[in-house]
């Protein structure tokens, strides 16, 4: 942490305190009168938030597809029939030739006419393979009405975390009976994930997306830069 030197009206320098410094004073003196032996277990805490979104299922989803489409995100709904035309017709619009692909994907998702670049666990793709493909097909573990985000947990059809950072366009198929309302209940489902098998989790609402310091929009610095979701009832 680097102090910063102040110069006093009377000409003596002072020390800016640092941030550091500032938050733990503020805990302290937030924290006087806790008596030493407590622990944080010892108070139970009202957790007053929603826990369980009472919407309709249709509501939940068509929600999830609006929020979704307000990150910047291209969404499709289509049914479990249209679902490969939809992935194939995504790939035509998009000029895909090589398209990076997880391990469990389902073969009726696997699009003809463009080159497969397959990850697995003993041949892995190099960052260099994937930076330079056109694109990655996935699916998802949850999708959250509320807040329009997709959440990946390295599981079956998604692949490791690299798979959805370095392609430029990221196409993921996301299923109705997937969406939760609220972020609680998103919670609630990866609780046993994270806790029992410490898979990754990532949560993606809507392209790669930063701002400068005149808060000029920049996109695709972080991850890809378009996100195409296809809902599938």
């Amino acid at each position: 942490m680097v102090e910063v030197e102040e110069r006093l009206g009377d000409g003596r320098a002072g020390r800016v305190t640092s941030a550091r410094e500032e938050v733990l004073r503020r805990i302290r003196r937030a924290t006087h009168d806790v008596p030493k032996d407590e622990r944080p277990e010892d108070l139970s805490i009202d957790r007053g938030y929603r826990k369980q979104d009472d919407a309709s299922r249709e509501e939940i989803v068509a929600r999830f597809a609006e929020r979704a489409a307000e990150y910047e995100s291209t969404v499709h709904r289509v049914n479990e029939d249209e679902l490969p035309r939809a992935i194939v017709e995504a790939c035509e619009r998009r000029g895909i030739e090589r398209l990076v692909v997880p391990p469990g994907l389902p073969d009726g998702w696997l699009p003809d006419g463009v080159e497969l670049l397959r990850d697995g666990a003993s041949t892995r793709l190099s960052n260099e393979e994937l930076d330079r493909s056109d694109g990655v097909l996935t699916g998802c573990a949850l999708g959250i009405s509320q807040t329009g985000t997709i959440v990946l947990d390295a599981g079956e059809a998604q692949g490791r975390r690299a798979l959805t950072l370095l392609p430029d366009y990221h196409l993921c198929v996301v299923r109705e009976e997937q969406v939760v309302g609220l972020v609680p209940e998103a919670f609630a489902e990866l609780e046993e994930t994270v806790k029992d098998e410490g898979r990754a989790i990532t949560f993606i609402s809507g392209p790669s997306a930063t701002s400068d310091i005149e808060l000029n929009r920049v996109e695709g610095v972080h991850g890809p830069r378009t996100l195409e979701v296809l809902i599938v009832e």
